[in-house]
């Protein structure tokens, strides 16, 4: 693995519940990890939907193996958020993680 390709710093964060102090139940997202990972924009698009334009972008982001990140997550890196589609690890090998993401609407 080329630790050199890492440069960007990135946090993953899970949804938590919990109360207010009125005590209804509220989500809320916490931050799970912080890490160096290489964020890659692999596609965008446009499209028309609802006579409105509207774009997608997806990417890639690997960093170094770390138990528990799930497709449940999203990432933040900078002001862009991320949502999870898929989580990858090459050659079952625990060593890096390829994290399937879209940008989050």
């Amino acid at each position: 693995m080329n630790i050199g390709k890492f440069r960007h710093r990135v946090v993953i964060q899970h949804l938590t519940e919990g109360t207010n102090p009125m005590g209804d139940i509220v989500q809320t997202w916490t931050e799970f990890a912080t890490a160096w990972a290489s964020v890659e924009p692999l596609t965008g698009r446009e499209y028309l939907s609802a006579q409105r334009v509207s774009s997608e972008t997806s990417g890639r982001i690997r960093m170094r193996y770390r138990p528990g990140v799930l497709s449940t997550m999203r990432v933040l890196f900078g002001s862009q958020t991320y949502q999870i589609l898929s989580v990858i690890n090459p050659e079952e090998l625990n060593v890096e993680l390829e994290l399937m993401t879209k940008v989050w609407k």
